[in-house]
């Protein structure tokens, strides 16, 4: 398996942390995705029928777990903690090292664990066509995001309240640098297991932040890690949806893509989830609760830790977090910052114009790519003329786009691409447009 190694770093934090659990029973109907090249990179250079036998049976990496485990975490879940949680249609199948980084492969739809309550532990295919397609898509805006590593149809019908039922059914399989969750952190807290916090905070150090020397350090590159993930959600115009506690990662990867959008056009109150009726994790608030979700891992740490520099890197959260959005906006565009006054000047006044304007999300981004030197002038009309000046002064760094139509993965557009999977299990948009976002990537 080349440079592959398997790793069972996990199993170093002990009892506590985990429950061993053993996959459902699957018919396989077919491998529906499956993204070779990631996988040749990291040693793995697997076959078809390799690609059935972990990742839908679930038979052990060589040198790694020996079976799958169930993480356990609490949350907040729209600001209501609930303890009633933990890996609960999903486990960690495996851990490898490749670059000299650990990396975890976790499943999503791989039947009931403990904590399942009374969930079927099952995912829908349409649901991992969705999360394929925006990892692919987010990796391609420059996000960290997880990696869509494969996607196995299976012959289950299930029944979902959102979906027209019988519907089908697959397993996701994602690869990311971590499993732990903000919400790991806050299990061991409510129990005020100190000495779990510490071996937490010392795999999380020694796997994910080694230049790190204490929690306090740690914490502050998280704040780093997590306001630069949202800053770039702003920057690609994504909504995540459902930014509980227990989906944030410990790394600042951006994961779980369930009633996540992208934005049409900017509008600040715009939300992903049918079930965020008061809008707490609407596009514009997203900053905000990634602070707060930051406060609560403080909260957390503060049993292991002084409170002083805990607090000293939340305050530090809106300056990191702004140069972060300066970055992405200005990596976007393609043109080269100047300073931190000017450019979040720039980017503010963008935003402003993007939502009164309420010009497309994805046609502006792809027209001005490159800057307004690159701009075709009969283009400009379509815009603000005012605006077109603003962009003026900045260097071009990035080429214009080769393609007339803006890369988009709205709504619609997934509706389009699943509609001929439905109906006569054509998958070829789907192919195609994973090809395209990684070409892109």
């Amino acid at each position: 398996m080349g440079r592959f190694q398997g790793a069972k770093a996990i199993e170093d934090l002990g009892e506590g942390f985990y429950d061993p659990v053993r996959p459902a029973d699957f018919n396989l109907v077919g491998v529906r995705y499956f993204d070779s090249d990631l996988s040749n990179s990291v040693g793995l250079n697997l076959t078809v029928d390799q690609v059935v036998s972990h990742f839908l049976r679930f038979e052990p990496l060589p040198g790694s777990l020996s079976q799958p485990l169930a993480l356990r975490y609490h949350g907040h879940q729209f600001r209501h903690y609930n303890p009633d949680i933990g890996d609960g249609r999903g486990f960690l199948f495996a851990q490898y090292k490749a670059g000299g980084r650990l990396l975890d492969l976790g499943t999503k739809g791989s039947g009931t664990t403990p904590y399942s309550r009374r969930g079927d532990g099952r995912l829908t295919l349409l649901g991992g066509v969705r999360e394929v397609l925006a990892a692919n898509y987010l990796k391609s805006m420059g996000v960290n995001t997880s990696r869509a590593f494969a996607l196995i149809e299976t012959d289950e019908a299930l029944v979902r309240h959102d979906e027209p039922s019988p519907t089908r059914a697959a397993v996701l399989t994602r690869l990311s640098h971590s499993h732990i969750r903000f919400g790991t952190f806050q299990r061991q807290a409510f129990f005020g297991k100190q000495d779990g916090l510490e071996r937490l905070s010392a795999y999380c150090q020694r796997h994910f932040y080694p230049d790190t020397s204490t929690p306090e350090d740690m914490f502050d590159r998280v704040v780093t890690a997590s306001a630069d993930t949202v800053a770039s959600w702003m920057a690609a115009g994504f909504v995540h949806g459902v930014m509980n506690t227990d989906n944030m990662n410990i790394t600042g990867e951006s994961f779980d893509y369930g009633p996540y959008r992208f934005l049409p056009t900017l509008d600040p109150k715009y939300t992903a989830a049918y079930f965020d009726h008061g809008g707490l994790y609407a596009f514009g608030r997203q900053p905000e609760a990634m602070s707060w979700n930051l406060a609560q891992l403080a909260q957390s740490l503060s049993l292991i830790c002084e409170d002083a520099p805990l607090i000293g890197s939340l305050n530090d959260f809106a300056p990191r977090y702004q140069s972060a959005l300066n970055h992405h906006v200005f990596r976007r565009l393609g043109i080269a910052p100047k300073d931190r006054e000017t450019d979040t000047e720039f980017v503010r006044e963008l935003f402003i114009y993007l939502q009164e304007s309420q010009v497309p999300w994805p046609e502006f981004w792809h027209d001005w790519q490159g800057g307004a030197a690159r701009m075709p002038k009969d283009q400009i009309g379509t815009y603000d003329a005012a605006f077109a000046k603003r962009l003026e002064p900045f260097e071009v760094t990035g080429e214009r786009p080769q393609t007339d139509r803006p890369e988009s993965l709205l709504y619609e557009d997934i509706g389009e691409i699943w509609q001929p999977i439905a109906e006569s299990d054509d998958w070829s948009a789907f192919e195609q447009k994973n090809v395209s976002l990684m070409a892109k990537a």
